[in-house]
């Protein structure tokens, strides 16, 4: 049974490597690089601009490309609903009027205006452009931005960790209504309640106040972690490694900590107690931009920064069919890039655990600090 386990878990990870691997030689790089040749990846230029689309969001899904037999290229993938508010109130429609082609700068009319995607961004052009006009600096010229409401790529992943996390969430609590020991999901689910309460919030808050913080500290954990196994998909999530997501996660972890802090937090904050007066108002100001600056950022570029490096290092073992195909063929090139990207993405299975758990574990000491009650002698 327990080698029948590991065999499994052991295929799942072959699987998503070799997924991985293959989406990166087939897939085709929507930005300029490569246009000439319908969107294959072949240069070390096309590499990196195709690693840099990878990591941004995108309107659209692009699972990956393949050459008809008359030469054309085909995508397979599929749109995302596109949501913008424009000079004429709200205008909807599905990403997959903008073709395939990020930069190819098609037009699309709708509600009575022109848009256009340019670097990956949706513009509202003036109503009698033709074609985008771009000054020296490839700046539009005749685009004005639009405020951009749609339904990313990063979006449609927080909504799916979201309603797996609900669900996940929902069967437990019925199950601990109705059963001493959960089944099934509840099962799985159950160690890692229990390793977040006994490892993470206990020691960190205390006793007395951990309960109180236990849903955030779940959330953040599962939220993170779901998200991090997400981006180890060919679909290509990348959503903790936007920085728009974990400033906001970090700035829940602000908002939780300062929100509940003592009178004793503020008091060695503010007035530090047994230090001379001149010095107190400077150890403040470091104090506060401790709390406030440095403790929320560590968290917001340790997250960011671990999943991006993660996702741009197997990217680029992938590329090494690529760039080592003359020296050692199509096969031998693949060989070598599946068993690097095997071993890589076996670590990003850890890491994900990982940046979850380092993430959760800092907001609980953050937390823990700010409830802290001192004895007075």
């Amino acid at each position: 049974m327990n080698i029948a386990q590991k065999t499994t878990k052991f295929l799942t990870i072959a699987v998503i490597a070799l997924f991985t691997t293959v989406n990166f030689a087939l897939n085709s790089n929507e930005n300029n690089q490569g246009e000439e040749d319908g969107g294959k990846v072949n240069t070390k230029s096309e590499i990196t601009a195709y690693i840099q689309h990878h990591l941004a969001d995108s309107h659209d899904f692009s699972l990956f490309s393949y050459t008809s037999s008359e030469g054309e290229r085909k995508h397979f993938g599929f749109p995302l609903p596109v949501i913008v508010w424009t000079s004429k109130g709200l205008v909807t429609f599905m990403s997959s009027a903008f073709h395939h082609n990020d930069d190819g700068h098609v037009i699309v009319e709708k509600g009575g205006l022109k848009f256009a995607k340019i670097h990956s961004k949706i513009y509202e052009l003036d109503s009698n452009a033709a074609t985008v006009s771009f000054d020296e600096s490839h700046h539009a010229t005749n685009a004005h931005k639009v405020l951009d409401f749609s339904i990313t790529k990063s979006v449609f992943g927080i909504l799916l960790a979201s309603l797996l996390i609900f669900l996940g969430f929902t069967k437990l609590a019925k199950q601990y209504k109705t059963k001493a020991i959960p089944t099934g999901l509840g099962r799985a689910l159950e160690p890692l309640v229990l390793y977040v309460r006994d490892e993470i919030a206990r020691p960190n808050i205390g006793e007395k106040k951990y309960r109180k913080f236990m849903p955030y500290l779940l959330t953040v954990f599962f939220f993170i972690w779901i998200l991090n196994l997400m981006g180890l998909t060919p679909f290509g999530f990348n959503v903790t490694g936007q920085i728009a997501i974990t400033v906001c996660l970090a700035l829940f972890t602000l908002v939780v900590y300062i929100s509940n802090g003592t009178k004793d937090f503020w008091m060695h904050t503010l007035w530090m107690p047994g230090v001379p007066k001149l010095l107190r108002p400077i150890l403040a100001v470091l104090e506060l931009a401790g709390f406030l600056l440095i403790k929320p950022f560590s968290l917001l570029v340790r997250l960011f920064a671990n999943i991006t490096a993660g996702h741009s290092v197997v990217m680029g073992i992938a590329a090494l069919m690529i760039l080592l195909k003359t020296q050692f063929g199509t096969v031998g090139a693949t060989g070598i890039s599946f068993a690097l990207t095997l071993f890589l993405t076996v670590i990003e299975i850890l890491v994900a655990f990982l940046q979850a758990f380092i993430f959760t574990m800092l907001s609980a000491l953050f937390i823990g600090m700010a409830v802290e009650e001192h004895e007075h002698h």
